[in-house]
């Protein structure tokens, strides 16, 4: 959705993932629509490959002025769940850590010296406060967010500048496996394309919601009271089947697919993920 709208504002998008297959649809709509885009299959977590994709980008374009860090990989499951299974850290950490360190290592050279360059993370709500069941995912987001904010620092007089985007739930593939998230209030891609148009177009430091906000806030100056409400909600939403989870609701003894506790917490904090 975000490479049809820079296109449809007159953008060029050079589109990076790993499935040609799918590049080449995004590609074929832009250009239905009158619009320009370039397809680049990439294994962002392949240094090599990173680094040919980036010189033939460069080689086939003037320069590339601005950077969404889009990819992730979203892993929702308990700790409890997780003692045998580090890869789940190592592989949150490959694609939404350093895949994106990549290429802005990658493309940084080239921005310093044009003196013009603007890099949107797209890291998560999550990251300002609480998300149970998501410490691989959110701890890998929150990194990016970092190395981020320290990378400002040093390019500040240098014309290139980032801009964080801590994105609530969206409605895609990623979150299709947990099946309660059906019921939850989410942003559609198309929200979520206006968010990172914001970012891109008025560069501000933060791009994020007043749930996000205010959670962030709460739990600056009180996090033992965010810390029991979200324990209260662990408790209330489960881990998925795909998870190793039963995947039904448990509030005390009785079991459902969802309830009405369950929905109003989901609601109260919209956007988190549970």
């Amino acid at each position: 959705a975000t490479a049809l709208k820079v296109a449809a504002a007159g953008g060029i998008p050079l589109l990076v993932a790993r499935r040609a297959g799918e590049l080449d649809e995004v590609r074929a709509e832009i250009v239905a629509a009158g619009g320009r885009a370039s397809t680049y299959p990439c294994d962002l977590t392949d240094d090599d490959a990173v680094r040919k994709t980036v010189e033939q980008m460069l080689t086939e374009h003037d320069g590339i002025e601005m950077l969404v860090n889009n990819a992730g990989r979203s892993i929702r499951r308990s700790v409890r769940l997780s003692y045998d299974r580090m890869h789940d850290f190592e592989r949150a950490m490959a694609i939404n850590y350093f895949g994106a360190v990549r290429l802005i290592l990658a493309l940084l050279p080239q921005m310093t010296e044009r003196k013009f360059g603007h890099i949107v993370n797209v890291s998560s709500i999550g990251v300002q406060g609480i998300a149970p069941r998501f410490a691989a995912y959110v701890a890998s987001k929150a990194a990016l967010d970092y190395f981020s904010r320290i990378v400002a620092t040093e390019t500040h007089g240098e014309g290139v500048t980032f801009t964080t985007v801590h994105m609530p739930l969206v409605r895609t593939p990623m979150i299709r496996p947990t099946k309660m998230y059906e019921a939850f209030p989410t942003k559609s891609p198309e929200q979520a394309a206006d968010m990172i148009m914001d970012a891109l177009v008025k560069r501000p430091k933060h791009i994020g919601t007043p749930a996000g906000q205010l959670i962030g806030l709460t739990y600056a100056l009180a996090p033992d009271v965010v810390d029991a409400f979200a324990y209260q909600a662990y408790r209330v939403f489960p881990d998925s089947k795909a998870a190793g989870g039963s995947g039904k609701l448990a509030i005390g003894k009785r079991e459902a697919q969802l309830t009405k506790a369950a929905a109003s917490v989901a609601k109260l904090v919209r956007g988190f993920h549970w």
